[in-house]
């Protein structure tokens, strides 16, 4: 069995701004490419699994979502890291227009890309990580029966006291302590 390294998109690889989409606005969260690098390194597959509301929504397209999703690896591609897969939900059941709007199991805090992720991997979930920065992130991990759920809060006095995460950390590089 493989284990894996479960990344949420926004707020985790990418700075969290409204909907990104667009090449232009993806700026890279500080540490993510040592972080990857060095779970990498210990044999973690690297996994993405990532709400994408705003498709739901009709801010952007599927399209506009893969486009930037194949930037996004082309980038990682030439540090050296190998993201397995990319994961998203393109739904949301109160916001969605058209085909969009609908409940969905792969819809995060559902653990339906994680599982998803874990049948066409082989993934030993006990003993796989996952680094959220919502409690929603920490709720699929839990419900997924992943090992490690860490959430990161860039702001630790603002962090959730009820959290169901295993660690808080303020910055990516505190997880290269946690493994």
């Amino acid at each position: 069995m493989n284990k894996a390294l479960f990344l949420d998109r926004d707020g985790v690889i990418n700075i969290e701004k409204n909907y990104v989409h667009k090449i232009t606005d993806f700026e890279f969260v500080e540490g993510i490419f040592e972080l990857l690098r060095f779970f990498q390194e210990k044999d973690y597959l690297l996994i993405v699994v990532t709400n994408q509301a705003g498709i739901a929504r009709g801010y952007y397209t599927e399209e506009d979502f893969n486009h930037l999703t194949e930037w996004m690896l082309q980038e990682f591609e030439t540090k050296g890291i190998h993201i397995n897969k990319v994961f998203y939900s393109p739904y949301h059941e109160e916001y969605g227009i058209g085909q969009y709007k609908k409940s969905s199991y792969c819809r995060k805090p559902s653990p339906g890309m994680l599982l998803l992720a874990q049948k066409e991997f082989d993934i030993d979930m006990n003993n796989s990580i996952l680094i959220g920065d919502k409690e929603s992130d920490i709720l699929a991990g839990v419900n997924a029966g992943v090992g490690k759920n860490v959430l990161l809060c860039y702001n630790y006095s603002k962090h959730p006291d009820d959290t169901l995460a295993n660690f808080i950390v303020t910055k990516l590089t505190d997880v290269l302590n946690i493994e």
